[in-house]
Parts: C-alpha cells; sequence; structure tokens
C-alpha cells in the first residue's frame, strides 16, 4: 500500500478514536426521574461546601445516623460557589442534584427550593446568627461595639444585598446602596454614637454569600461614624482564632447553635459575645422543588 494512503488510514482512525469519547462526554445528563431511585441519578452524591464548614461536619453526622452510608452515599467538599453554580446548571436542566443548603442566601430567592424533612433533627431547629467581638473592644473603641451590638436585621434585608452581589455588583457597593435605602435602619445602629477619626478596625468573615453581606453592611455602618474598617476572608477555624487572640476585632458570621457550634465552645471564655444579629437561619439538605418524591432526608435511602 503506498505510504501517503496507509497514512490517510492511519489519521482516520485516530479521529474516529477521538470523536467518539467526545460525543459521549458532550451527551446531556438525563432530567430527574421520580419513577427511579434517586441514588443512582445523583451517584450516591451529596454536593457540599468548603470542608471547614459546619453544615459539612453535620452532614457527615446526618450519613451516619440515617445510614446514608450503607447505602452508598457519601458527602462531596467543593465550595459555596462552585455548588451554586452546579445547582444552577442542573436546575435548568432539571437534573437532580442534593446539596446542603442554608438560608437566608440568594440561591432560595433565585430557585425553587426545599429543605428535606429532618426527623432525627440532626440539622436542630433553625439558628440565630451572632455578632462577636473580641475582649477589650468595648473599653479601645466605645463607638464601633456600640454600632455592632446594635447591628441587627432580618433575613428578607440579608437576601437583598446578597442578589445584588450575586449579581456582579462589588459587595462594598451593594453594601452603600442598602444603607443608602435604608437610612432608618442605619441610624437605630448609630443614633447618639460618638464620631470618631479614621479609627482603623479590623473584621474578619467566612466567605458565604450571607456572611459576605452582612460583613459589609456592617462596616459601611462603621464608616458612617468615622471609622476605617478593613475585611478579610478566612476559613471557619483561623476566624474564630483571629477574636479570640486579638488579631482581628469583630465579626458577625457565628450561627448558633449548631453550625459554629464547636468554635463557639471552644473559645467563647477569650471572645465577647454580642448577641444576635439575625433570627431564623436555617441549615440542612435541600433539594429542588421539582423533585416531588424526596422531601425527607430518609427519602435518600429509597
Amino acid at each position: 500500500m503506498h505510504k501517503v494512503t496507509k497514512l490517510k488510514l492511519l489519521l482516520s482512525g485516530l479521529a474516529l478514536l477521538l470523536v467518539v469519547p467526545l460525543a459521549a462526554c458532550s451527551a446531556k445528563a438525563a432530567a430527574y426521574d421520580s419513577s427511579k431511585p434517586l441514588g443512582p441519578q445523583v451517584n450516591y452524591t451529596i454536593t457540599g461546601i468548603d470542608a471547614g464548614a459546619g453544615e459539612m461536619e453535620t452532614t457527615q453526622k446526618a450519613l451516619k445516623q440515617y445510614h446514608l452510608e450503607d447505602h452508598k452515599w457519601q458527602l462531596q467538599t467543593s465550595s459555596t460557589a462552585a455548588m451554586t453554580t452546579q445547582l444552577g446548571k442542573d436546575i435548568k436542566n432539571k437534573q437532580p442534584i442534593v446539596i446542603t443548603g442554608w438560608q437566608p442566601h440568594w440561591m432560595f430567592t433565585k430557585y425553587k427550593l426545599k429543605f428535606l424533612k429532618d426527623p432525627k433533627n440532626v440539622y436542630g431547629s433553625s439558628e440565630n446568627i451572632h455578632t462577636i467581638v473580641r475582649k477589650g473592644l468595648k473599653k479601645d473603641k466605645p463607638s464601633a461595639y456600640t454600632v455592632l451590638d446594635r447591628f441587627y436585621w432580618t433575613p428578607a434585608q440579608m437576601s437583598a444585598v446578597m442578589i445584588k452581589v450575586n449579581a456582579g455588583m462589588a459587595p462594598r457597593k451593594a453594601a452603600r446602596e442598602w444603607l443608602k435605602a435604608h437610612p432608618e435602619q442605619l441610624a437605630k445602629w448609630t443614633k447618639g454614637v460618638k464620631h470618631v477619626h479614621g479609627d482603623k478596625i479590623k473584621m474578619t468573615y467566612v466567605s458565604w454569600d450571607s456572611e459576605i453581606a452582612s460583613s459589609f453592611v456592617a462596616a459601611e455602618a462603621l464608616r458612617t461614624v468615622g471609622y476605617k474598617p478593613t475585611l478579610q476572608a478566612m476559613e471557619m477555624q483561623p476566624l474564630w482564632a483571629s477574636i479570640a487572640t486579638n488579631a482581628a476585632d469583630a465579626m458577625t458570621c457565628a450561627w448558633l447553635p449548631n453550625t459554629s457550634g464547636r468554635f463557639y465552645h471552644q473559645y467563647r471564655s477569650e471572645i465577647t459575645d454580642l448577641g444576635v444579629n439575625l433570627r431564623g437561619a436555617k441549615v440542612g439538605l435541600a433539594v429542588p422543588t421539582y423533585m416531588t418524591n424526596v422531601n425527607s432526608i430518609e427519602d435518600l435511602k429509597k
């Protein structure tokens, strides 16, 4: 056979080998089928977020207490951004997905989601989010202490900021716009507070959409009374350690009593708890509402 002909045949064969896998990879995943068991449809996987997040630890407990591990279920670590991106793709195609969810969060505003019932109460009842500051802040920065102590808002108000940030607005701009639209709320936090002149204050936060919203709104409120806040994102354990060791002044990210409970008990003697800044938060496993046959964590075993 002529060398050129042999070369053409070889290249054609290679092309076929390449095309077949690519075509297989591009096949669209199946939509949710309520007549079939859920496990195989999602590869027995719960899509989670950062490994250090409290709800990830609680979900590991849920896997054991509901004996989901015996049914091949596993928790996949990713990030909030990766999880919400996957959620959006699957909802667009009506595909099944099980996630670690929490509310308030913009995903519950943007998408139709439902929490799965938790008959064993592994995730506990609704949670509150607390403001935590370092020891001595009241003496060193009394105006900041007062503003942070008064800082309180609702899940709907937090969601309004989160939606803007999710749409691409810078967190500081979204916080400024929200405060401008809610002068009465800002007045409650700052009434009678003595203004300072460029005093520095450091806030730390965990990079959840909810905590980005609360941290930047609280920081902007502090700016209105003359502070120059800096904000630094951290994982959960360093976040608490930063307040306990006076490396940072404050944070608004303590989900209690469950999600941040382990860290609260570890550091409680080394921090000051200013109390609740948002009531009615919730954590648990969630799915899109079109997954009509999945309403309880127990249903994952069917």
